[in-house]
């Protein structure tokens, strides 16, 4: 049975879960090689000769950095394993949402490791109050971009005339340009 368009597509609940679930196993994609790309330099970068002359400080960012990697890189594969487990279950839906929310967790620990690994950088190259300026400026970057751009441009749609004001529901996962 379909249903009315909504937002222009005539699609079955399940058409939609199924879309929803592709749409955000191609934004992970891009997500993970960064987090892979990551997490490698912060591998590598223990075995380096400089590595033994870091500061507490510096030794201190740079495994919370690593651990956050290591957690980005869980949460983005999770929904991997979510919907391997639950295979052929019915449970599309519920893969969904639940792979929205792991996403969301995996872009702040993205963010938190991006701004660590800056910081390590910068502190070590150039200064510690060079390296807390520009992790700042990398925290600042990703909630601005990731968190309050997103929410402001939900906002000013929600507003336009013409647009459909309803409430998203939950299993819906909404990336750029939907």
């Amino acid at each position: 049975m379909r249903r009315a368009p909504v937002n222009g597509r005539r699609e079955t609940p399940r058409e939609r879960d199924d879309r929803n679930f592709a749409e955000l196993l191609q934004e992970l994609r891009v997500t993970q090689t960064g987090v892979q790309i990551l997490f490698a330099f912060l591998l590598i970068l223990a075995f380096s000769a400089r590595f033994p002359v870091l500061d507490g400080f510096q030794r201190g960012t740079y495994l919370t950095t690593l651990l956050l990697a290591m957690a980005a890189s869980i949460l983005f594969t999770a929904p991997a394993a979510l919907h391997r487990g639950l295979f052929r279950r019915g449970a599309k839906r519920h893969i969904v949402e639940v792979s929205s929310r792991l996403a969301a967790f995996g872009l702040g620990a993205l963010g938190l490791a991006l701004t660590g690994s800056l910081l390590l950088v910068v502190d070590v190259v150039v200064s510690r109050t060079a390296g807390l300026l520009a992790a700042a400026g990398a925290f600042l970057a990703c909630t601005g971009l990731w968190v309050v751009l997103p929410r402001r441009l939900a906002r000013r749609l929600a507003r336009r005339p013409g647009t459909a004001r309803r409430r998203m529901s939950t299993t819906e996962f909404h990336g750029p340009g939907h």
